[in-house]
């Protein structure tokens, strides 16, 4: 002892080694007392690394993943899985100069990427013409326009709560010529419904030089202008086949409490709007649940069911106050698909796909995987509700921003055949208008704090979904009206594109935390509920963000 007191250097270390031990042994009894796993990490606020996996959660309990953050502390509940470390990732680097607006090869058209046990093996490329041609639409509305001159009505839809008799007729009348077109007519209904396989389960591929990237339009900014442009042609094609140009679709507005079931008109057995493969136990009046769990639905009161609805619109909408909270992440030529879905994309679109698909089939399908979903005559009444919140959205607090100051986005092309044959070209600056003027200093210098989870090795054939909260008592987990619950994130079966994919969950936390009192805080306790996890779902990153308005 002697000799290490002579030795001050040597006592200098050996205390360091003994308080090195303690900072390791404390985790280590914390971990074997509470059956916790709790540790610190020095570096900046904000950002933290953190690895875990859920595997095929459907036989377990819903153990809640508890994160903290803010001073770089984390907090992770135990459950099975594993636990590891994200790797370091890269992205090309390329001018701004070349565009890299994401447009499908369409003479490349190939087989789609289908989910396990699929009911039926669909070929849904489109039948091209011989030599292949299009038309672009500026001078497809231009002859349209001039072929309807006469006609000063224009399309307006309704509600689809709301339509008399005569709209039903029609609608019905519709739908049935398009059953009865010969099999290899673009306007015929399954073809229709083969051109959402296609975009959506990687039938096209990227243009060169990305060749093996495929294309899928869900989880990106191409969500809602694909979908408008899809419903827009199927429903010029309905028009014209009942001989009236004027005619539009009904929005399902499953939004509103008079809405919050499905229109009694495409439940009758003998019309064409009647589809069989639907869950049998929500025809109305049966209320629908916007934040969906296909493995352990909510048994609520309709008084219950619609405050929770309503509460869970406005965080999906409201809290969703940037581009890409809302549209989804950038999806650029060369990118890999799915980079990260929108507030409404993942719920209520994504649960009422799963809400309306029947329980006695692999997959739910059809609604519940998109492979087959437009085979349902209820998706376009669906998505024209999904399209109207679209609009709705931009008007939001004076006006919200999309991504129409983005060259890539506006210049993202798709094909589609319209009502007389002809194959149209589009792209996305079509359906939306340049603002009138520059956002002011102030306006740039707005701001939304926004909660970032990466969500790697997602197994896209299979149901996912975990429910997310903030600042929540992990022993009784509010519902969807209460402020702790910020959001979920849903992914439904729809092929696997080869590999398994790597997308994010976005949420606006802004006025959560306002809600919460919890502005100043320095940490924030995020808990992730996985409700549906058939496959490996890793959670990778997850960060703090600030995104202009």
């Amino acid at each position: 002892m002697a000799n290490v007191i002579n030795h001050p250097s040597r006592f200098l270390h050996l205390a360091i080694s003994l308080i090195i031990l303690i900072i390791f042994l404390i985790p280590l009894i914390t971990f074997l007392n509470n059956n916790s796993l709790i540790f610190t990490i020095i570096t900046k606020p904000y950002f933290s690394y953190y690895l875990t996996s859920f595997n095929n959660q459907s036989h377990q309990s819903h153990y809640p993943w508890r994160f903290s953050w803010r001073n770089t502390f984390i907090n992770s509940l135990e459950f099975e899985g594993n636990v590891n470390y994200p790797s370091s990732s890269s992205s090309s680097n390329y001018s701004n100069d070349v565009s890299r607006a994401i447009s499908p090869d369409f003479t490349k058209c190939g087989p789609v990427d289908l989910p396990p046990n699929a009911i039926t093996s669909p070929y849904c490329c489109p039948t091209l013409a011989t030599p292949f041609k299009f038309i672009d639409f500026k001078d497809y509305i231009i002859n349209a326009t001039y072929k309807y001159k006469n006609n000063s009505s224009i399309r307006v839809r309704r509600a689809a709560h709301l339509v008399d008799d005569e709209f039903i007729a029609k609608l019905e009348k519709g739908i049935a010529i398009m059953k009865s077109l010969p099999n290899d007519d673009p306007r015929n209904f399954i073809q229709q419904a083969k051109v959402h396989c296609a975009y959506c389960n990687g039938g096209y591929p990227q243009k060169h030089p990305f060749q093996d990237q495929k294309i899928d339009v869900h989880r990106s900014w191409l969500f809602f202008p694909f979908h408008r442009f899809y419903i827009y042609f199927f429903e010029r094609i309905l028009g014209t086949l009942i001989g009236d140009p004027s005619f539009a679709l009904p929005y399902w507005n499953w939004d509103s409490i008079q809405g919050m079931q499905i229109p009694s008109y495409f439940t009758t057995p003998n019309s064409s709007l009647y589809h069989k493969l639907r869950h049998y136990k929500h025809m109305p009046p049966h209320l629908v649940d916007l934040n969906y769990d296909i493995l352990s639905p909510k048994i609520r009161t309709q008084d219950q069911q619609i405050s929770y609805n309503l509460a869970f619109m406005y965080k999906q909408m409201v809290l969703a106050n940037t581009k890409e909270l809302f549209m989804g992440s950038p999806y650029r030529l060369g990118d890999p698909a799915q980079p990260g879905p929108g507030s409404v994309e993942l719920a209520p679109h994504n649960t009422i796909h799963d809400w309306l698909g029947a329980v006695d089939t692999p997959n739910h399908e059809d609604m519940g995987t998109f492979y087959t979903a437009a085979r349902d005559p209820i998706f376009y009444a669906h998505h024209s509700n999904v399209d109207r919140l679209w609009e709705l959205w931009t008007k939001l607090e004076g006006g919200r921003r999309d991504y129409r100051d983005d060259p890539n986005w506006l210049d993202s092309k798709f094909f589609f055949y319209d009502e007389n044959l002809n194959l149209v070209r589009v792209k996305v600056s079509i359906i939306v208008k340049r603002p009138r003027k520059l956002r002011s200093k102030e306006e740039k210098e707005q701001e939304e704090e926004v909660l970032v989870i990466e969500v790697t090795e997602l197994q896209s054939y299979e149901n996912v979904k975990f429910d997310v909260h903030i600042d929540d008592d992990e022993d009784m987990l509010s519902d969807e009206n209460h402020a702790e619950f910020v959001g979920t994130f849903v992914s439904l079966p729809h092929g696997n594109h080869g590999h398994k994919s790597n997308t994010r969950f976005m949420v606006g936390i802004s006025k959560v935390l306002e809600n919460l009192e919890a502005e100043e805080d320095d940490h924030i306790v995020v808990t992730l509920v996985p409700m549906i996890g058939k496959g490996d779902v890793t959670i990778g990153r997850i960060n703090i963000q600030f995104m202009s308005k």
